[in-house]
Formats: C-alpha cells, sequence, structure tokens
C-alpha cells in the first residue's frame, strides 16, 4: 500500500503523460520486477491440490517434469521452462500453455518458448482420439506437420518431460518449498 508520499503519475489518460509522470511509474516498476520469480513461484503454488482427475496434482506434476529434466542435465532455462509449462492451469483451462509462455517469454530461447506453446498439443496426441476433440484435430495436413516440429524439436523431451507420472511420490524439487 502506498502512504501517499510516493510519487505517482497524475494522468488519467495515456496520451497526458508527462517526463514525471513515467519517471514516477519506472520507479515503482524496477522493483517490483525484480520480485516477478517470487511471483511466480506463488502462483505455482495454487496447482497445489488440483488434480483435475489425474492421479498426482498439478504441482507435483510440475516438479516431476522439473526433476526429470534437471535429472537429464538439462540447462537451467530447460528446467525453468519445464517447472512452469502448466502454471497457466488456474488462468487458462483452454489456453494454458499461453499463458506459461507468455510468463517465460523475455527469458528463454525461441526454441523452449515454442515447446511451451505447443506443449498441449504434444500431450493431445495421448488423448485427442477419447474426447470430441477428433474431429477438429484428426489428421489433418496442419496436424501432420505440427508432428513433424515435435519430433524435430525432441520428441524424447516431451515422453520424458511432459508425460506425467502416475503415482504419487515427492518430487526433489518439493524440498527447497
Amino acid at each position: 500500500m502506498s502512504d501517499g508520499h510516493e510519487p505517482r503519475a497524475q494522468f488519467h489518460d495515456m496520451l497526458d503523460g508527462t517526463q514525471e509522470d513515467w519517471a514516477a511509474i519506472m520507479s515503482h516498476l524496477v522493483p517490483y520486477s525484480k520480485n516477478g520469480g517470487a511471483r511466480v513461484l506463488e502462483h505455482l503454488k495454487l496447482l497445489d491440490g488440483d488434480c483435475g482427475g489425474f492421479a498426482i496434482d498439478r504441482l507435483q506434476h510440475c516438479l516431476q517434469t522439473a526433476t526429470r529434466a534437471h535429472r537429464d542435465g538439462r540447462a537451467e532455462d530447460y528446467v525453468v521452462m519445464a517447472l512452469l509449462h502448466d502454471i497457466g492451469d488456474t488462468l487458462g483451462a483452454y489456453n494454458h500453455p499461453d499463458i506459461a509462455a507468455a510468463i517465460i517469454k523475455p527469458f528463454v530461447s525461441e526454441e523452449l518458448l515454442w515447446i511451451t506453446q505447443h506443449h498441449g498439443i504434444f500431450q493431445g496426441y495421448n488423448f485427442f482420439h477419447y474426447l470430441v476433440l477428433t474431429a477438429t484435430c484428426g489428421r489433418s495436413s496442419r496436424k501432420m506437420h505440427m508432428r513433424r516440429r515435435v519430433r524435430s524439436l525432441s520428441i524424447n523431451m516431451i515422453a520424458r518431460h511432459l508425460t506425467p507420472i502416475t503415482t504419487p511420490r515427492r518430487s526433489a524439487f518439493l524440498s527447497q518449498w
């Protein structure tokens, strides 16, 4: 909360902003941005207890995915991508990969961003045929193109890191929380 003495912009329409207004805004943005990682981890904790019908909750799935990537010797940005890939589940049930991708975009490579944006499609290959989605996700040329792209960006990552472990067990990353 502001005590009223912190600098604040005075405009009500962005067209009326001044250099002083934007300096005031930036004086808040810079320190706020430094705590972004902590806020992301707090949001990730919202997945705790949310199983969505799966054998383990979504937080455990994210922790297991990151643990698998870490044990596989992946780079830190890859492990973080694996940890955060489902963070959007609480906000966008139908577009959670887009939310996760938006969060990590400034910090990862184009390849990791692409993997995050499309991981819902990767997973869908295991279950789309069981759902009504079959009609819209049939063997179109786009789907075949996507399959080739997925394979070229490491089908092993999909199978080893984004496939949930169905037996509940504690993750190595959980001990850090």
